[in-house]
């Protein structure tokens, strides 16, 4: 079964996140780039949807960002 894919665009319209949240959250190695088309980040949509689930659960529980990363990468 392949995977489906989504550009960080598509991230900002089917999940209702800023677009520099996205550049952010890759940046810091919160949401993995699964490949690249040209100069446009791919990601897995199935990855995204959980690891943006995950992050606002855990920011809501006052988990900073750094502990939140620490958590979802199992270290």
């Amino acid at each position: 079964m392949e995977k489906k894919v989504i550009s960080a665009q598509e991230i900002v319209s089917k999940f209702n996140t800023p677009y520099y949240t996205v550049n952010y959250y890759t940046a810091i190695g919160l949401l993995p780039v699964s490949a690249k088309v040209g100069n446009k980040r791919m990601y897995e949509e199935d990855i995204v949807k959980e690891r943006l689930q995950k992050i606002s659960e855990l920011s809501r529980e006052g988990y900073p960002l750094n502990l939140i990363q620490k958590k979802l990468s199992g270290a």
